[in-house]
């Protein structure tokens, strides 16, 4: 569609239009990086055992509270319900899911006194803490 002179916009208002555009272009810019900030997520690396701190398990979650209430409520079958593991020992957090897989697979491939020591640091007593967390 072409344009004739009559229906051009003045100056005046191409102005305030390319004013407005780029008010438009900030609020988008920013809304995207507003919207990138919340879906970052924060990620545990955690440790649960049974009642006799016998049989460890080492896991990643993204939500820690509802992930070790599966556990305790057996929701999932596998290794932590054979072993009756539900006591969360220990944990951390990482800020991407890259390090908290690096971190899961390190602790994995330690000797088990290891672990225990690392449990120690924080929690020597193994007490649970899930109430802790909720």
């Amino acid at each position: 569609m072409h344009r004739n002179s009559s229906t051009a916009l003045p100056q005046s208002s191409k102005s305030k239009a390319k004013e407005i555009l780029k008010q438009v272009q900030d609020d988008t810019e920013y809304f995207l990086y507003a919207q990138e900030i919340s879906m970052e997520k924060t990620y545990y690396v955690y440790i649960i055992t049974n009642k006799l701190n016998s049989v460890l398990y080492i896991g990643i979650t993204s939500n820690l509270v509802k992930r070790i209430w599966e556990h305790k409520n057996k929701v999932v079958d596998g290794f932590s319900n054979k072993y009756n593991l539900n006591k969360l020992v220990y944990y951390e957090i990482c800020n991407d899911i890259e390090q908290a897989i690096k971190r899961e697979k390190q602790l994995k491939n330690w000797h088990r006194a290891w672990k225990d020591n690392l449990i120690k640091e924080k929690n020597p007593e193994f007490l649970d803490l899930f109430s802790s967390i909720i």
